[in-house]
């Protein structure tokens, strides 16, 4: 028999009702709109601009998001499925029940969003931003990471099994309790007490070890 595999620990979202196929515009986008079960399909949005804009119960599918800037972005039960927002500036953010599937991040801008249940599932968030977040219940499952700013950031119960976090940077991040054990974390950066508790095999222990001032040999 084999092992059951562990369940993320966020929660997906839950859509309770049929989403209505819609086509937006940059004449629909605008500070603090609302959409509610829509369903986005196979379009551009371009330079398009709107502050505290909110979507709830929504999904995405192969959008791209080109040099969007939707600062303070209020998402709610909403799914992106392969979808480009690489660069996207979604600072400020606030995420519940949200997840990105096989979707290009790469140096989208999620600093100082608040996090809660959101799932990055086989993505590419190279360069992502994320510094000064705080994330309960976010869980990156096998996505690519290298060189992305986790600093001064809250981290509760937030799981990475199988990425990639090469180079990534945790400096003023406390990572307690968060096991890295099947991730790729050679050059990670962090300060003595942010890798406290943290969860590490032997071999990454070793590359670990310079952040202690140690000195391995063999």
């Amino acid at each position: 028999m084999q092992d059951k595999q562990p369940q993320p620990i966020a929660t997906r979202p839950i859509f309770d009702t049929d989403l209505e196929p819609i086509t937006l515009t940059s004449e629909n986008i605008f500070d603090e709109a609302i959409f509610s079960y829509v369903k986005i399909s196979d379009c551009t949005f371009d330079h398009d601009k709107a502050d505290r804009i909110t979507f709830k119960q929504a999904i995405f599918q192969k959008v791209i998001f080109s040099e969007v800037v939707f600062r303070r972005v209020d998402l709610m039960n909403v799914r992106f499925q392969n979808c480009d927002l690489s660069n996207a500036d979604f600072s400020e953010a606030i995420l519940h029940r949200v997840e990105f599937i096989n979707c290009k991040l790469i140096g989208i801008n999620l600093s100082e969003a608040t996090m809660r249940d959101v799932t990055f599932e086989n993505c590419n968030g190279q360069y992502a931003l994320f510094s000064y977040g705080n994330f309960k219940q976010v869980s990156f499952l096998q996505c690519q990471l290298d060189s992305a700013d986790f600093k001064n950031c809250v981290l509760t119960k937030v799981e990475f099994p199988d990425s990639n976090l090469r180079q990534a940077q945790f400096n003023f991040t406390k990572l307690k309790g968060i096991d890295f054990t099947s991730c790729d974390i050679e050059g990670l950066g962090a300060n003595i007490d942010d890798v406290n508790g943290a969860v590490v095999n032997a071999i990454q222990a070793v590359s670990l070890a310079g952040l202690l001032g140690l000195i391995v040999r063999d």
